[in-house]
């Protein structure tokens, strides 16, 4: 049996966090996560990836970042690290944001909000803000406790009150993974590198 490959994740909020773990069960690789650094925004992430990517020489670390109104992934890597990306340093970009990812499961999150399937288009990397598309479609949904949760109660507030705990519950029960990897070719890359990953010689195992 292979041994369990320690990590540490790094995240820009509480819901990218949901994902990223979700994300390692599905691998089905013996991933044992250790602690979880950041869910203070992008620019945490990118004051601190250097020191992130000099510790992963001891532990790897899975970072999760969403691109935003970037051009493109690669141009962002390179605009952060100033050295090179040491191989445990999973530094991943969800295109635009990790709710492109939720959105790329369309049929099971359409039944999660009881809204039609066809109001989430095909290609969700071409939203433009995933994040206010989705909210969107919340305040459609047929289901009241879900318009509640996620659409905010005020001009002040950016998302809904329960934004993160619900929608999380979608990430952890119900998000259907692989179907979402279809439609979203940031998820599969991650994805892919998650279940291909291996230590660099010399990590602490």
């Amino acid at each position: 049996m292979m041994q369990p490959i320690p990590l540490h994740l790094v995240v820009e909020d509480i819901l990218s966090e949901f994902v990223a773990r979700r994300l390692l069960r599905y691998t089905r690789r013996p991933y044992a996560v250790g602690a979880c650094y950041g869910k203070r925004g992008v620019d945490y992430i990118r004051k601190s990836i250097c020191g992130f990517n000099n510790a992963a020489k001891g532990t790897p670390f899975f970072v999760l970042a969403d691109l935003n109104s970037d051009a493109c992934a690669p141009a962002r890597v390179r605009d952060w690290l100033s050295v090179q990306k040491h191989p445990n340093l999973l530094l991943r970009i969800a295109v635009r944001e990790v709710e492109s990812w939720i959105l790329a499961d369309r049929t099971g999150f359409a039944r999660f909000l009881g809204i039609r399937v066809n109001l989430i288009p095909l290609d969700v990397e071409s939203i433009s803000d995933p994040k206010q598309f989705l909210i969107s479609l919340a305040s459609r949904s047929r289901k009241r406790a879900i318009r509640e949760d996620l659409v905010p109660i005020s001009s002040s507030s950016a998302i809904g009150p329960n934004y993160n705990s619900r929608l999380g519950m979608f990430v952890h029960k119900d998000w259907d993974i692989t179907s979402a990897v279809s439609r979203s070719q940031s998820l599969q890359h991650t994805v892919h590198s998650l279940q291909t990953f291996s230590p660099a010689v010399g990590t602490a195992l």
